[in-house]
């Protein structure tokens, strides 16, 4: 009798089947345990017990696997849906949980927040955020930029709070003796990410106001 032929090392069949939601969905653990610099393809393939070419099939190298990884956690982020209220606490509620979403996943939002693409039209926080700014009055040809800008600032202090920045910035004291002298004494160890986050939005919703009443002024002057 013929003596069956064991198969090459490293190609024997999983009991499950490789799929892009579980490649994604192991990348985003190793990527949270170690960072993205530590992602690698044949470490990636060892978690799964699979045949590292053959994830190829699914993901053609390590940048689509990001950008796949980025998708699969954007589309976790909680669309607004609070119609009702005013557009400056659905504003509010939209950043906060994005704010949460970055905590969630650090090490991959740092990441892709670095990324020209990782905000995409279709994306539930981009679709919120426009339809938002359109129900407060913007303009309709202003409401891509207005949320650029505000995307941009948001991604910004995340960034630096993330990689601890941001802290360190709000610790520093004015250079003038005499603005030392008049600063209030500190009450606690440092500032707090929850109420500097909260300070972010008050400037940005402030600066919005402010704006949409200066262009209902100038339209009712030119009637």
């Amino acid at each position: 009798m013929e003596k069956a032929k064991r198969p090459p090392r490293g190609t024997r069949k999983r009991d499950v089947p490789l799929t892009e939601a579980g490649i994604y969905a192991a990348a985003l653990q190793l990527i949270d345990a170690d960072g993205v610099e530590a992602l690698t393809m044949r470490k990636l393939a060892t978690v799964l017990d699979a045949n590292p070419m053959s994830l190829y099939h699914h993901v053609p190298n390590k940048d689509a696997l990001l950008r796949g990884v980025a998708r699969m956690v954007g589309a976790q982020f909680r669309t607004v849906t609070l119609e009702d209220s005013p557009w400056q606490e659905r504003i509010r509620l939209l950043a906060t949980d994005f704010r949460t979403l970055a905590h969630r996943h650090p090490k991959l939002m740092a990441y892709s927040f670095g990324q020209p693409d990782f905000i995409q039209s279709e994306d539930p926080f981009w679709a919120a955020l426009t339809a938002t700014l359109d129900s407060a009055g913007v303009p309709h040809a202003e409401v891509p930029q207005i949320a650029a800008v505000m995307c941009a600032v948001v991604i910004g202090v995340l960034t630096a709070e993330l990689n601890g920045a941001l802290h360190q910035w709000s610790n520093l004291t004015p250079p003038a003796p005499a603005a030392r002298e008049n600063r209030p004494p500190d009450t606690d160890a440092g500032p707090d990410g929850d109420r500097m986050f909260r300070l972010v939005l008050d400037t940005i919703i402030t600066g919005l106001e402010s704006r949409l009443t200066a262009d209902r002024d100038g339209q009712r002057a030119g009637q």
